[in-house]
């Protein structure tokens, strides 16, 4: 028998991709560790709460670092869209390439259908990468998940905050967010 193998992408060959018009905006795909991956459409509270947050993220970081809001990164063989990322301030703003692993300090994701999926898939990928800080906004039960320590073998800290609590960033520790300002208001 046979085994089947996948052919994986590299960084490169998927901006090849982009340029000759093979992926175009339309796709709504990302790389992530050299597989072409659809991206989960967008639904009302997942948009609302990205808006939300990266409002409330812009306003806690200014003129501290940049902050992006879905667009690309690249790591070594991947290259996510995370809802939220925030950068190192750039004079060419990001002109020339998207930020790397070294520009970093915070990545977050907002997850309304999709929890599972960046805990356990995109949560060992940036923890390789060595972000050193990863969020991600549980919609449903207004929780933050908060990875920090990140290793080959994924993030030796996980803890789970309510929208009670307070968060504050390793790369700013003079940064406190109310958890409760990055989701919408309780009907």
């Amino acid at each position: 028998m046979t085994a089947i193998q996948i052919r994986l992408w590299t960084v490169e060959e998927y901006h090849q991709m982009i340029d000759a018009g093979i992926l175009t905006p339309n796709e709504k795909v990302e790389l992530l560790e050299g597989q072409i991956v659809q991206m989960s459409p967008q639904k009302p509270p997942h948009a609302a709460t990205t808006q939300k947050a990266s409002d409330c993220i812009k306003t806690s970081f200014v003129d501290k670092a940049h902050v992006r809001t879905q667009l690309p990164i690249t790591l070594s063989s991947s290259e996510p869209e995370p809802d939220i990322a925030v950068v190192r301030l750039d004079a060419g703003e990001y002109g020339d390439r998207h930020p790397s692993p070294e520009d970093i300090f915070l990545l977050i994701e907002v997850a309304y259908t999709t929890l599972a999926f960046d805990r356990f898939e995109k949560a060992p990928i940036y923890a390789r990468a060595n972000i050193s800080e990863y969020w991600i906004l549980d919609v449903v039960n207004r929780q933050v998940f908060v990875f920090r320590h990140p290793g080959e073998d994924g993030y030796g800290s996980e803890i789970v905050f309510d929208d009670e609590a307070t968060l504050i960033s390793i790369a700013f520790p003079e940064v406190k967010i109310a958890v409760s300002d990055l989701f919408l208001p309780k009907s």
